[in-house]
């Protein structure tokens, strides 16, 4: 394992370890790992919370890729670095009747807090898989929708990981994801910083850099649209962002 790839996961697995004893009715979510400004907490409709018997302090993302997907009875759907899993169960709600939601992570303790999250709120029609989001255990155009919620700026290789949800998605199939990305070039310094590479700064990219990772994998029509930004006082600025594409049909 790299060094890029262990800091994440360790941050990670310490992560889950603090959501498993936060309070049931907390809300502090990524802001409990990063601090007050975190910015990345309040993205789901307490309506839909409610349904499956959760807060948002499960999650650790920097926006609601699931209000994107525009979900669809009968769809399916794989969520790149599930975490706790709350985007993985509150898509099996939105498929419910007849499709499924994966969940891929490389982390044991989070995918230990995940099924124990979808027991509690009573989801059958999910599943936590454990793997890389560059290598996903599932098969060639196997999904209809690939989300991720502030992943894939983790990965050491975008690229890699944007072929790989290329991959798995079936021909027509739709990319809706939220991530960090690079507004404002990093100083070289903070790039090289493993701690905030696997808190979803250093490890970000431009933009134009995104775009062009997805139409060389094969992507029509990417969309992005920066909806936060954070400046780094003297180092750069990163901005949250939905991003929307399609594999043609």
């Amino acid at each position: 394992m790299s060094e890029v790839k262990e800091a994440v996961r360790s941050r990670y697995a310490n992560a889950a370890k603090l959501i498993a004893v936060l309070p049931v009715d907390s809300k502090a979510g990524c802001c409990a790992v990063d601090g007050p400004d975190c910015g990345c907490a309040g993205s789901y409709a307490e309506a839909e919370l409610k349904e499956i018997g959760l807060t948002d302090s499960v999650s650790l993302g920097c926006g609601n890729p699931t209000m994107l997907a525009d979900l669809k009875p009968g769809e399916i759907v794989l969520d790149l670095g599930s975490g706790a899993g709350l985007d993985v169960l509150l898509s099996a709600r939105r498929v419910s009747p007849g499709g499924h939601a994966y969940g891929v992570d490389m982390t044991d303790e989070m995918l230990e807090l995940a099924n124990r999250n979808r027991a509690k709120a009573g989801i059958t029609n999910a599943t936590f898989l454990t793997g890389s989001i560059d290598n996903v255990p599932l098969a060639d155009a196997s999904v209809d929708v690939v989300i991720s919620n502030c992943v894939i700026n983790l990965a050491e290789d975008k690229a890699a990981v944007i072929r790989e949800a290329y991959r798995i998605l079936r021909p027509g199939g739709r990319f809706a994801v939220a991530d960090m990305v690079e507004l404002e070039a990093l100083a070289p310094a903070l790039k090289k910083q493993l701690d905030t590479w696997a808190g979803c700064i250093s490890g970000t990219i431009p933009i134009d850099e995104y775009r062009a990772a997805l139409v060389a994998a094969g992507f029509a029509e990417p969309e992005f649209e920066v909806h936060a930004t954070q400046v780094l006082p003297g180092a750069g600025k990163v901005g949250s962002a939905y991003i929307r594409a399609s594999k043609p049909a």
